[in-house]
């Protein structure tokens, strides 16, 4: 069972606003079923993870559990910077009551997972993004829970170790359920058996997927193509064509800017410096 009880979750902008995200919120999850969190950017969906994980905590009502729910999936933004890889498995050791032969397992199995060679008893300030990732995603798959919260992330690292990752999530879900946010609505249609909409402080379940799918785009959501995502061939190619055009239409342009300084006039000292147009100039200019 997760159920949520009348849950209200605010944050206060810079501005001093205060915006909510749900209001005296309740929703009861079926059980036994893998979840799919869907909606637009902003609707709420990874704030919810976060409440039902525990990671975050609600103004008032709460979060009503017999599961034993993982925190997000290669989350690895709570790792203390001057902890060792091999510290912060015992440290996670200790929350979760793993204790002796069992803590020994799970610490081997993680340094043998996240493959950071001696950097495993290295200061984690010492680690790229993607040490620090590898490392929280074999954390979650140490220990065994009932479900998996998953945000975005089903596998990290390069072409081999993503695979590596597919094929140790796939090995856990055959045993466990999954809470996922996605806007893949390929993996939401292959891994979940009832979706949840999130808008406007709602929480909308809908037990066949497909409808629920069809209610999120009418929302607006949607899913970019290929060729539209950053990064992809479309824009490097525009980005290609600008870099063309200013080679070859703006040279005298650039001819004069360089001579001139990025910001005007250069002064004595050789950097640029911008040129005050005095009264003097003005009556200089009309007389000409």
């Amino acid at each position: 069972m997760i159920e949520l009880q009348n849950l209200t979750k605010s944050y206060v902008l810079r501005n001093g606003e205060r915006r909510y995200i749900f209001r005296d919120l309740s929703f009861h999850f079926p059980d036994g079923v893998n979840v799919g969190l869907i909606g637009r950017n902003g609707a709420g969906k990874s704030t919810l993870l976060r409440l039902i994980g525990g990671i975050d905590v609600p103004d008032s009502g709460r979060v009503v559990t017999d599961q034993r729910i993982s925190w997000p999936v290669g989350l690895s933004g709570g790792f203390h910077r001057m902890l060792s890889g091999r510290d912060s498995v015992k440290f996670a050791c200790r929350i979760y009551g793993a204790e002796g032969e069992d803590m020994r397992e799970k610490v081997r199995f993680v340094q043998e997972f996240a493959e950071l060679g001696e950097y495993f008893d290295q200061p984690i300030s010492s680690y790229s993004s993607g040490m620090r990732t590898r490392l929280g995603f074999g954390m979650s798959m140490a220990f065994d829970f009932d479900y998996y919260l998953i945000d975005e992330v089903m596998a990290v690292g390069d072409a081999r170790f993503k695979m590596k990752s597919r094929a140790l999530m796939q090995e856990r879900l055959d045993r466990s359920h999954v809470i996922m946010v996605s806007h893949g609505m390929e993996d939401i249609s292959r891994l979940c058996n009832v979706v949840v909409l999130v808008q406007d402080g709602q929480a909308i379940l809908y037990e066949d997927v497909r409808e629920g799918i069809k209610a999120y785009q009418a929302t607006g959501g949607r899913v970019p193509r290929r060729q539209d995502r950053p990064g992809r061939n479309r824009p490097l190619q525009g980005a290609a064509k600008g870099v063309r055009q200013g080679r070859e239409g703006d040279a005298p342009a650039r001819e004069a800017k360089r001579k001139n300084g990025a910001n005007g006039l250069r002064g004595p000292n050789g950097k640029g410096s911008r040129k005050k147009t005095t009264e003097t100039d003005m009556n200089s200019q009309d007389a000409e």
